[in-house]
């Protein structure tokens, strides 16, 4: 019985005296180490922490520090700190899914500005241009687009399957690359390039977020 007590207490001294790091350098070396950090954060650390799904939607141009994280970090490796709006958290990604990804260029024609009629007419011209060879994809973007894919010669750059419209991604789905084809949404009429892909990429990180 003696025995027993002094062995459970000797593994729980060395527990302590191995898992209590100090530093925050320590800290993320023995995060990255445990074979289940979620649990190692809650019973060691004693820290709160949050499991996020992040969902890729483009592989450039990320709309938040998550969606960087999601696409470029590396599985178990611990990132920060970080401060934002006053809150103290490192980052682990834990496990990561593939997705689909399209690199799409778009002519964008808005049926708020002119009306379907002219629209349709003005997009019909613009695909028989592009099917005759009469001009590129990139100057008639600069022309004619009214969304800000104009500036980059209507690239989108790679854009994940379930993040664009269903309309587009739906006619993407059955495109080649090179596949020139149009599609109406309600903000108006879009053009779509398949310039490249589809391919398969990093489309859905489980992230661990410690708050210190």
């Amino acid at each position: 019985m003696f025995k027993f007590f002094f062995f459970i207490i000797l593994i729980t001294s060395v527990l302590h005296g191995y898992c209590q790091p100090k530093t925050m350098a320590e800290i993320k070396s023995e995060i990255e180490k445990s074979p289940n950090s979620p649990l190692y954060v809650k019973d060691i650390l004693k820290k709160k922490f949050k499991l996020d799904t992040i969902v890729v939607t483009r592989t450039k141009h990320f709309n938040s520090l998550a969606d960087s994280l999601a696409y470029t970090g590396a599985i178990k490796k611990v990132y920060g700190p970080f401060n934002i709006q006053g809150q103290k958290f490192l980052v682990q990604i834990l496990a990561r899914l593939p997705n689909t990804f399209y690199r799409i260029s778009q002519i964008f024609i808005d049926t708020s500005v002119f009306r379907y009629r002219i629209a349709d007419s003005l997009g019909k011209s613009i695909l028989a241009k592009l099917q005759n060879h009469q001009d590129s994809f990139e100057h008639l973007a600069q022309t004619y687009s009214m969304g800000g894919e104009a500036v980059t010669k209507g690239d989108l750059g790679w854009v994940a399957r379930g993040s664009i419209l269903p309309v587009i991604d739906k006619q993407l789905a059955k495109a080649k690359k090179g596949d020139e084809f149009m599609v109406w949404s309600n903000n108006g009429l879009h053009i779509i390039k398949l310039t490249d892909g589809p391919k398969q990429d990093n489309g859905v990180a489980l992230m661990m977020r410690v708050f210190l």
